[in-house]
C-alpha cells in the first residue's frame, strides 16, 4: 500500500498454516453437503476470510463456511456474504474469494458470539507465530503457490 492509502479493514488479518474450509450457499432448498471441500484458507480475521477455490463465487451470495484448523478437533462454522471472487491464474486453485462474516449475536443469520472468542484466540496464537516467521530470513514464501 502506498503512503496515502489506508487499510479499509478494521480487523487484523492473519494466516493459519494448513487451515481449510468447506462452504455451502444459502438457499430456500439447501442441498445436503458442501459445494466444495478442503479449500485452503489464505487468511482470516474477526470480520472475514479469504480462501482458494476451484469455482467462481458470485458476489453478495450468502454462504456458510466450516473452518478446519490443524490441531483443533472440531471445525467451526461461520455465516457470511461473498464480497469478491477473482481468477487465480496459473495456480492449482483457479479462484480466490473473500467472505465478510455476518455480525455476531444470538439472532437468526448471526454468528455465535463464542466463534468470535475462538477467532480471537486463534488470532493471538497465529499472529505471534507470524511475527516470529517474519523475523527469520527466507520466510516470505506464499505457502499456497503451487
Amino acid at each position: 500500500m502506498g503512503e496515502n492509502e489506508y487499510e479499509k479493514r478494521s480487523c487484523v488479518r492473519f494466516k493459519i498454516p494448513g487451515a481449510t474450509l468447506d462452504y455451502q450457499k444459502k438457499s430456500l432448498f439447501p442441498k445436503p453437503g458442501y459445494i466444495e471441500e478442503f479449500c485452503p484458507v489464505m487468511d482470516i480475521s474477526r470480520g472475514g476470510i479469504r480462501f482458494l477455490s476451484q469455482k467462481p463465487m458470485k458476489p453478495e451470495t450468502e454462504v456458510t463456511v466450516r473452518i478446519s484448523v490443524p490441531g483443533e478437533r472440531i471445525p467451526f462454522s461461520m455465516k457470511g456474504t461473498v464480497k469478491w471472487s477473482s481468477p487465480n491464474e496459473g495456480k492449482t486453485y483457479q479462484y480466490q474469494a473473500g467472505v465478510q462474516f455476518h455480525p455476531y449475536g444470538d439472532k437468526k443469520d448471526e454468528n455465535l458470539p463464542q466463534n468470535m472468542v475462538k477467532i480471537m484466540a486463534l488470532e493471538q496464537k497465529f499472529i505471534e507465530n507470524d511475527k516470529e516467521d517474519k523475523e527469520s530470513p527466507g520466510s516470505d514464501k506464499d505457502e499456497f503457490q503451487i
